[in-house]
């Protein structure tokens, strides 16, 4: 009992003081709230401008469709590739499965990885490969092996080490011993992840096309270049669309997902 008082003792102070920094840091960053210094009508400039994306063009809309299937394919490949990399990665940052130095260097290369905006990978690719697909392919593959390395690596971690042990001692190799030891254990998570990585690069590949990495955002780019809101809340609206359709279909498949993962140890393969 005074343990657990203690341990709760430590939780709320952890607790305090990080919420007491945060708000140190909302505090010290106010200045950032001033404006130019000039008188502006800013409800007066934000009513102008949404008056000119009303009505949408709807004439766009085919135009629209097949660069929002070519945003979706960019994602899918993406993504695909980059769950290939990103085990590997993983294993080699799980401290529980890896050599502290090796955990250690794989774990600062997805720091790097992650430190770099999806935009700044876009921009390298298509210096690379020129304005096309290719390019935000590349560039989301390498983006998202920031965070799902981090993420399989910690899905890894969380797995019971004692049954692949039992599996290594009682003969089991090293590849054995992960798929039946560790790896029912991490499952769940590691789709959990994949999915959320899957919507999040759907969105990343209609904003990637402002630097010529292909998809929707290339239109957007145009359509705001020439000063075409009503298109270009065209490209908004049915980006919103393939939004919901996503949030909604996620949110069933994670549902389903997390029903595996609190169901006990034996039903979880």
């Amino acid at each position: 009992m005074n343990v657990d008082s203690s341990s709760l003792r430590n939780r709320l102070g952890v607790l305090h003081v990080t919420g007491l920094l945060f708000l140190i840091g909302v505090i010290l960053s106010l200045p950032s709230l001033r404006g130019s210094g000039r008188h502006l009508d800013y409800l007066g400039n934000l009513g102008s401008l949404v008056s000119r994306f009303f009505p949408p063009d709807w004439s766009v809309s085919g135009r629209v469709l097949a660069a929002l299937g070519e945003t979706v394919q960019i994602a899918f490949l993406a993504t695909f590739f980059a769950i290939l990399l990103s085990i590997p990665l993983a294993l080699a940052g799980a401290q529980n499965i890896a050599p502290r130095w090796l955990s250690i260097c794989a774990r600062m290369a997805m720091n790097v990885i992650r430190t770099i905006p999806s935009l700044i990978w876009a921009l390298i690719a298509v210096a690379i490969v020129g304005p096309n697909s290719l390019a935000g392919v590349i560039a989301l593959t390498f983006y998202s092996m920031g965070y799902l390395g981090k993420f399989f690596s910690d899905a890894f971690e969380s797995a019971d080490p004692d049954v692949a042990q039992a599996l290594r001692a009682m003969g089991a190799g090293v590849i054995q011993s992960f798929q039946h030891g560790m790896w029912p254990f991490a499952k769940p998570l590691v789709w959990s992840h994949s999915l959320w990585m899957l919507e999040y690069n759907i969105r990343s590949a209609a904003i990637i096309g402002y630097v010529g990495a292909g998809g929707v955002g290339v239109q957007l780019y145009s359509y705001q270049e020439y000063y075409q809101w009503d298109r270009f809340c065209t490209v908004l609206i049915y980006i919103l669309a393939l939004v919901v359709i996503l949030d909604l279909a996620g949110e069933r498949i994670r549902a389903s997902i997390t029903k595996r993962l609190v169901r006990p140890l034996g039903t979880t393969v």
